[in-house]
């Protein structure tokens, strides 16, 4: 075990009965003995959502960059390594200083209840507070309104991706209850941008941010952006711009990319149109419609197949995969394996409603080493009464050998940010 993995489990156990408990008085409490971090930091984005919100902070800080700017950023949960939770001035923090942080917020703590998550976003703020930079992009861990992040006063701005049912057991049953979480990070006199919403959710978010008089910058009404020939054209009050597509493959990220775009003009950033082309071409977030082009699980399928990652693990997310496929296959028509290993608290059988009858064959998993996962048996039993052919795996490697099979096949593992780390990390290409 190493000296960050042995910290990191000492801090599991301060609060052993709640891996999540949703308050914000003991990161007040701990910031306050840190001598408030979290009141010396760059100038903060505060984003959350229920999908959407690393790609779009991806997006964003890839235009900031392309401007010279040097930013930090903050996500969670990380697929290999805690490190790619922090990243200070576009690197991945490195061990020493992660360790110095993570034992100096245990000290402050003195032994006393606290969650994993809070503690550790506490580190975050201290690295962030004491290493200079132009901008924090500070992304939300779940929910909003009573986060550990959310203890920024002041932000620069607010940005709300798309919310969707999510964590109920949390955030609570339905859109309108969810939005409210998520509206708990607006502030007054911090202006806001709300991807695309349902009507419910973008009511809930509207009258909070009339009820803090904030008049938000909204998608499909404020600011659009679409695809046309390979393209990306953005559209606001200020005008047009043909940009290039996102780097990131996908429908769904040309979403994400004109969220961004939007933040950058309704903020009034630094950047350029073309720092903004810039961005979209640099951009780079792992383990959303990720082509495994080489690797030691990627040879376990002959030349001629392709190998797809994605994190996506809620109903919604599997809207976004499934469109993401349409996409490819309207391009290059390929029979669809999808490889599919979820927790137990998603919904499953939403996920995978959206693939309808495309996929060839649904190889499905148990998460390894994660005993809240759905049983491959189950999963299978999901996609069989879908009229599905499915089968259930011991493993990816052996869903792999199994989709060998099937000539020239697109393969698509997804079903969670957990299994997707776990491929990552036995595929020897942990993200950068």
């Amino acid at each position: 075990m190493s000296r960050t993995d042995a910290i990191l489990q000492r801090l599991l156990m301060l609060h052993p009965n709640k891996l999540i408990d949703l308050s914000l008085d003991r990161m007040h409490r701990l910031l306050a003995d840190l001598g408030h971090p979290e009141q010396r930091l760059p100038k903060t984005i505060h984003i959350a959502g229920t999908n959407g919100k690393g790609s779009t902070a991806a997006h964003l800080r890839a235009m900031l960059e392309a401007a010279g700017k040097r930013v930090h950023v903050y996500t969670s949960p990380h697929l290999v390594n805690f490190n790619e939770r922090i990243r200070l001035g576009g690197k991945l923090v490195g061990n020493r200083q992660l360790n110095k942080a993570l034992e100096r917020c245990e000290k402050a703590n003195g032994g006393k209840p606290i969650t994993y998550f809070e503690i550790t976003t506490a580190a975050a703020f201290v690295l962030f507070a004491e290493e200079p930079a132009d901008y924090l992009l500070l992304e939300v861990g779940l929910g909003g309104r009573c986060d550990a992040t959310n203890v920024i006063d002041n932000p620069l701005g607010t940005i709300v991706t798309p919310v969707s049912i999510d964590h109920v057991e949390f955030l609570g049953e339905g859109i309108k209850k969810i939005a409210g979480e998520k509206a708990g990070i607006l502030k007054r006199g911090a202006p806001a941008v709300f991807a695309r919403q349902t009507d419910e959710g973008l009511d809930v978010l509207e009258a909070k941010a009339a009820a803090l008089g904030v008049t938000p910058f909204v998608s499909g009404r404020d600011f659009d952006g679409y695809a046309q020939n390979d393209r990306l054209i953005y559209q606001d009050e200020d005008g047009l711009l043909d940009l290039p597509p996102s780097k990131l493959a996908g429908p769904f990220q040309f979403d994400n990319a004109t969220t961004a775009i939007a933040a950058v003009r309704h903020f009034k950033l630094p950047v350029t149109d073309a720092e903004i082309a810039k961005g979209l071409e640099t951009v780079y977030w792992p383990a959303r419609m990720m082509p495994l082009k080489t690797g030691k699980l990627r040879k376990f399928l002959p030349d001629g197949h392709e190998l797809w990652l994605d994190g996506a693990h809620n109903e919604a997310g599997g809207g976004v995969v499934a469109d993401a496929v349409n996409a490819l296959n309207a391009r290059n028509p390929r029979p669809l394996v999808l490889i599919m290993g979820t927790f137990a608290n998603k919904d499953a059988k939403g996920f995978l409603a959206h693939f309808g009858d495309a996929p060839e064959i649904v190889l499905t998993v148990r998460i390894p080493g994660e005993r809240a996962s759905w049983s491959a048996r189950e999963l299978s039993d999901f996609a069989q009464a879908q009229g599905l052919p499915a089968r259930p795996m011991r493993s990816v490697t052996g869903a792999l050998k199994e989709a060998a099979k099937i000539k020239n096949a697109r393969v698509v593992i997804a079903g969670g940010i957990y299994l997707a780390g776990r491929v990552l990390a036995d595929n020897g290409t942990p993200p950068k």
